[in-house]
């Protein structure tokens, strides 16, 4: 009953650094992309309640790439903490095995680990493509903000504004318009049919989702090569079609996992994967895939690893760089496991390769750990 105790507490400590450790990671990179994300209010015009749901949409992505790094941290520094305050020793007096302690780290390691696959397949790719939906469905709000003075914004797609002066009350002034997607020529009945479109403005000001000029001459270039000049006194234009070049498509890490897999078995029933039977796209959904299912196998193995803290060495030098050499060595682990995935999707053999690595360097490292502790016991 006291070793389960025992037992216990050593699972829940090592469970609170992990969470701490997660969570500070978390926050200071979530701080980091919140302030990246800035731009769709100030470049896409996108209102402050779009930005603040896209940004907290992305914060369970943020919290799966930090899992194995967190984990390591939580083991080595749970260790350490437990050695200088002689409660191993207390363990190893009482009769504990470091086996059953090492069997335990393991527990708490396919813990995380089946916690981090569920989030990395199926919970992330439903929140992104939520958060992405979010920018198709939103809509431009602050078109205002987004025209620069003196300066040429093409910040809209297939239209550039130039704006000279704007007035206290938000009002335009010596207007220049560029527009080459048909998009302002509503008031003539000629969207989408011309080439382009150019339209100089005194002043004007936008309202009510309408761009209202005054005092300007509208050119307009259509498919027979007819210049049509238009001089107006005040016309109002509607930018309900204005998009910016924001990407509003789910790209492949917003996709979900069951989508993915047809299209790697080629059987692609979703209409939005129309690159599915491209060789480079199936290269980029197995590395999508391997990263989801794969890479949090390697958790586990960080267990076994960060274990070989147990082992008592008689050189004391040793025991003192002994958590500085497997931190490295762990940390090691992972970097070359996140720089491999780029390549599981040249080949069945790199994908094959980096799919085992993690299960046969488990079952290696798991036979030697266990081999040190029994040799370390009959010393």
């Amino acid at each position: 009953m006291l070793k389960n105790k025992i037992y216990k507490y050593l699972s829940t400590e090592i469970l609170k650094n992990f969470i701490t450790i997660l969570f500070t990671f978390t926050a200071i990179a979530w701080t980091v992309r919140s302030v990246h994300f800035l731009d769709l209010m100030i470049e896409d015009g996108y209102s402050a309640k779009i930005y603040f749901k896209y940004s907290l949409l992305n914060i369970s992505t943020i919290i799966t790439r930090f899992v194995p790094l967190s984990f390591l941290l939580s083991l080595v520094i749970s260790i350490v903490k437990f050695e200088r305050q002689q409660e191993l020793l207390i363990l190893w007096t009482a009769g504990s095995s470091k086996i059953k302690v090492t069997n335990i780290f393991i527990l708490v390691a396919f813990l995380i680990t089946f916690l981090q696959i569920i989030l990395a397949l199926f919970i992330n790719p439903f929140v992104l493509n939520k958060s992405r939906s979010l920018l198709r469905e939103g809509g431009i709000t602050q078109i205002n903000s987004m025209l620069k003075v003196n300066d040429f914004s093409d910040s809209f797609k297939g239209i550039t504004f130039y704006i000279e002066k704007k007035g206290s009350n938000g009002e335009l002034l010596n207007i220049f318009i560029k527009d080459i997607s048909g998009n302002l020529n509503t008031f003539i009945n000629e969207v989408g049919i011309s080439q382009g479109s150019t339209i100089i403005a005194k002043k004007g000001f936008i309202v009510d989702g309408k761009l209202v000029l005054f005092d300007g001459i509208m050119q307009t270039l259509n498919n027979k090569n007819e210049i049509k000049n238009i001089d107006f006194e005040k016309t109002e234009l509607s930018i309900s079609n204005f998009s910016t070049r924001t990407i509003t498509q789910p790209k492949i890490q917003e996709t979900s996992s069951y989508t993915l897999f047809q299209c790697l078995m080629k059987k692609n029933y979703n209409e939005s994967l129309n690159n599915c039977s491209s060789e480079n796209y199936k290269r980029d959904v197995i590395e999508t895939l391997s990263r989801r299912a794969v890479m949090p196998l390697y958790t586990p193995l960080i267990a076994i690893i960060a274990s070989f803290l147990l082992i008592y060495k008689k050189e004391q030098k040793y025991n003192y760089l002994k958590k500085y050499i497997v931190f490295i060595f762990a940390f090691m682990i992972l970097l070359s496991a996140e720089i491999l995935l780029k390549f599981t999707g040249f080949s069945l053999i790199n994908f094959t390769l980096y799919f085992f690595s993690p299960v046969i360097l488990f079952i290696v490292l798991y036979f030697l750990l266990i081999k040190n502790m029994i040799t370390e016991r009959t010393i």
